[in-house]
């Protein structure tokens, strides 16, 4: 089977060393920077550099591009991928790249599922990338209603394959919404956070609680403005019920209501082991 992977950064650079230290499968892959094709040939992350030629070649398709960029390399290659192929994208909105694609697809007689490999970290780019990043994380996939069970499984089977703890099915709306959450708020969160002027100062007065907050707030500002804005209404309800929150913490302490914080944390204490509890 041969595997064409389009974008070498953490993610697809991730992707394409896991396919090749897992699989005996061919990898084709391609970044628009020369020298990461390069030094993905040389590391032995791929086989050789996809191109517009040998597309056609490819059985599962994996694209690791913003949003945008992914719905325009679909829309450009079409026509191009083979008949059959699973092409299966790695951004982490959903509903506007489904929707696109799932079109592009049948027309053009491929299938198409989205995807988001839950994995990452702050750093970037295929320098950082490594086979074990993609190790025992969710895979989320967003498939069409239509979409046939055997390649669903061929799907599913081929993430176990290289990796991967486990594939989730889902829709593209939950996931949108969810993601809201789990990852969009916390980068939010984390950027805002550390903008305060104390935290010039924090060296020396910092543990565990200041690592663990901060820790995204290094984040890429191209890709997750993007992100954002489109998933605004999702992410600006989770800012919304986050600023409500926080208010209650103010007004507690404004009033030196000893009771009312109290309550509040317990509350959240108990909200935190009640979600461990149900994981």
């Amino acid at each position: 089977m041969t595997v064409g992977i389009i974008g070498l950064g953490l993610i697809g650079g991730s992707l394409a060393k896991a396919v090749k230290e897992n699989t005996s499968y061919k990898v084709l892959a391609f970044d628009k920077n020369q020298s990461i094709n390069l030094q993905a040939k040389l590391e032995g992350a791929s086989d050789g550099v996809l191109t517009s030629e040998n597309l056609a070649e490819c059985d599962f398709v994996l694209i690791a591009l913003y949003p945008k960029a992914t719905r325009d390399y679909i829309k450009t290659n079409a026509a191009k991928f083979k008949k059959g192929a699973v092409v299966i994208d790695a951004a982490g909105i959903k509903i506007s790249i489904c929707d696109a694609a799932s079109k592009l697809a049948k027309k053009h007689g491929f299938s198409f599922i989205g995807g988001h490999p839950m994995a990452g970290t702050q750093q970037t780019g295929f320098r950082n990338s490594r086979s074990n990043l993609l190790k025992n994380a969710p895979m989320l996939l967003t498939p069409h209603p239509d979409e046939g069970i055997k390649t669903l499984e061929k799907a599913k089977k081929f993430f176990l394959e290289i990796g991967f703890g486990s594939v989730v099915f889902t829709t593209p709306e939950e996931h949108d919404r969810r993601i809201a959450y789990t990852s969009q708020l916390a980068h939010v969160v984390s950027n805002a956070y550390v903008k305060s002027p104390t935290a010039s100062e924090h060296k020396g007065f910092s543990a565990g609680s200041y690592k663990d907050l901060t820790r995204v707030a290094r984040l890429n500002e191209e890709m997750w403005a993007e992100l954002f804005l489109e998933n605004r209404e999702n992410l600006l309800g989770e800012i919304e019920f986050l600023t409500r929150s926080l208010e209650k913490y103010k007004n507690a302490l404004e009033a030196s209501d000893s009771q009312a914080l109290k309550e509040l944390l317990k509350e959240g204490r108990e909200r935190k082991e009640s979600v461990e509890r149900g994981m």
